[in-house]
């Protein structure tokens, strides 16, 4: 369905290279994570991690409770731009940064015991002139559910969260909430596994807690995804235990709600042909390299699907600038535009100027109404700025 929604887009209409996002798909998601958060008496928080497209902002504000945060700067872009709450998780913190977080932030959670011993006097402070500042701790079941070592938090010698040997159960003064996070693109079964893991390993602290937060990782939006038996383990938990509970999507805020129109270059030949395009993996879709994975572009199909294979290459000078093998109906010509699938997702955060490259600007489009609109435009300056 999303896929023919953007079919009708005319890729012509913005310039290349663009992300466009369809505000109607991430209301659609939007309204299914409100259901949850309704159904269930969860709290269901967008990761800015994953998607922080502020445009948005007043839209996920009537449906979710808030935002979660990995530092100082998108604490502080939850609390200006969203609204609501704001939950912040660090690997570890500055003083800096944790000073600017303990004024923003209504939930700080902790990655280790030295982190909370020693910003414990700094933290208790703050919590006396902001009385409704909670702090939590992250902690590891160590029960691995991912597939890909890169994004398990539950590998071995993962830095993320406190296994249970390391849990300072004598020493929980503050604490008020755990949080775990194991999971990556994933539907519920694991999720159910993961729930069952930290009660077996940190059950006995849940009853001297106010909050559990279940992380991220939750494609609660994806169409196989079993969301009436999310809400019903949910609401057994809360029963069970009596505790205020979070989710923390990203992804599934923006699943299948963006896409990266693209022009093509030139075209070459080594052994196969080429197809240079005035975008790049590297620079505007990383993970593309970093998982990796192949995405897909509307029209096309895996090489020699079609009559014509091409693979994909971006502008860079990075020998594996490269986005994958694709096959088309009809021969692509310079100047012809193509449409990436699924581009909402840890793109926009994660772009980058290298090599100079301009970085897309970045649409909204009315899937309803056709309506489109450009709501960012990045140049020169953009690139010098981050230079000295």
């Amino acid at each position: 369905m999303r896929t023919e929604r953007f079919s009708r887009l005319d890729p012509g209409r913005v310039s290349s290279p663009c992300f466009v996002v369809d505000e109607v798909s991430v209301e659609d998601n939007l309204k299914l994570l409100g259901r949850v958060q309704r159904e269930s008496g969860a709290k269901v928080l967008l990761a800015l991690k994953a998607f922080s497209m502020f445009s948005l902002a007043p839209l996920v504000a009537r449906y979710l409770s808030g935002t979660c945060a990995s530092g100082a700067h998108e604490a502080r872009l939850g609390r200006e731009e969203f609204g609501g709450e704001v939950h912040t998780f660090s690997a570890a913190y500055s003083e800096r940064d944790l000073r600017q977080i303990l004024e923003i932030s209504d939930h700080v959670v902790f990655n280790s015991p030295s982190q909370w011993t020693r910003f414990r006097p700094l933290a208790l402070e703050a919590a006396a002139r902001r009385p409704g500042l909670r702090f939590g701790l992250r902690v590891n079941p160590e029960h691995s559910e991912g597939e890909v070592a890169l994004y398990d938090p539950c590998a071995p010698f993962s830095r993320l969260g406190m296994v249970r040997s390391q849990f300072p159960q004598r020493d929980l003064e503050g604490i008020s909430g755990l949080h775990f996070h194991t999971l990556c693109e994933q539907n519920f079964a694991p999720l159910e596994r993961t729930v069952a893991a930290f009660e077996a390993k940190f059950g006995e602290f849940i009853a001297r807690m106010r909050w559990i937060n279940f992380g991220g990782g939750h494609h609660i939006t994806r169409p196989d995804y079993e969301v009436d038996a999310l809400i019903a383990l949910l609401r057994d938990f809360r029963a069970r235990h009596g505790v205020e509970l979070y989710l923390e999507p990203g992804e599934a805020i923006a699943w299948h709600a963006g896409v990266l129109v693209a022009e093509v270059l030139d075209i070459a030949w080594n052994g196969m042909p080429l197809a240079i395009l005035d975008t790049s993996a590297t620079c505007h879709m990383p993970d593309v390299i970093e998982m990796p994975y192949r995405p897909r572009i509307l029209g096309s199909g895996a090489a020699g699907e079609y009559a014509h294979t091409y693979r994909l290459g971006g502008l860079t000078c990075l020998a594996g600038d490269v986005i994958g093998d694709f096959s088309f109906r009809q021969p692509l010509r310079v100047g012809q535009r193509l449409v990436f699938e699924d581009m909402a997702l840890y793109t926009m955060v994660k772009t980058t100027t290298f090599n100079g490259t301009r970085l897309p600007d970045i649409a909204l489009w009315n899937s309803q109404t056709d309506l489109l609109r450009i709501v960012k435009s990045f140049g020169y300056e953009d690139f010098r700025g981050r230079l000295s």
